[in-house]
């Protein structure tokens, strides 16, 4: 199915006011009420790693992610698509602002928040359930939803691992450029290139 700005911006409007908007306000909260703790990730950490990170993980991700919806779409045998570079852009703005938020929400909130309250093992198993859980919530297909460990484990990963104090940076870049091969600018790619 295509889709221009219209259909996008009818999906865009309830993502924001049913998710986006609450996560924001969640996060915004615990950063209120802890001081602004460094395990929610605000801070740039490292900001060398994290850039290093990112200019290998959002490269890499968009190409794993346009495969995996390559693999689903062939086996599924639907998609929707961007009808116009118009329609793909504008779905990629929108994840500009979703990357970085459901980073900030699962990552430095919950990740963050368990990770200091029980351990950094316990912290990063219970977010990354919960990131792959929570998109079948948004009607995703099975598949579908288990191809989001492909972000969340490594992002999950990274947010603990990379050296330096948690940041947001690197993982948001990562997630931003992997939601793109997964939805919007990928598939639109695909139809381009004459692979759908």
């Amino acid at each position: 199915m295509l889709t221009r700005i219209p259909d996008s911006w009818a999906w865009v409007r309830t993502d924001l006011a049913v998710r986006l908007l609450p996560f924001a306000a969640a996060f915004l909260i615990a950063h209120q009420l802890s001081g602004g703790a460094s395990w929610l990730g605000v801070a740039g950490g490292d900001i060398a790693v994290q850039l290093w990170f990112a200019a290998i993980a959002a490269p890499s991700m968009f190409l794993a992610a346009v495969a995996v919806q390559l693999w689903l779409t062939r086996r599924r045998g639907a998609l929707s698509v961007p009808a116009d570079a118009g329609d793909a852009l504008f779905q990629a703005a929108f994840y500009v602002v979703n990357g970085p938020l459901e980073e900030g929400f699962f990552r430095g909130l919950m990740q963050g928040g368990l990770s200091a309250a029980w351990g950094a093992p316990v912290g990063f198993v219970v977010a990354t359930a919960a990131y792959i859980l929570y998109h079948r919530l948004g009607r995703w297909t099975w598949p579908d939803t288990f191809a989001t460990a492909l972000v969340g484990i490594p992002l999950g990963l990274a947010f603990w691992l990379l050296p330096g104090p948690p940041s947001l940076l690197g993982i948001s870049i990562a997630h931003i450029a992997a939601t793109c091969g997964f939805l919007g600018p990928g598939p639109y790619l695909l139809r381009r290139l004459r692979l759908l």
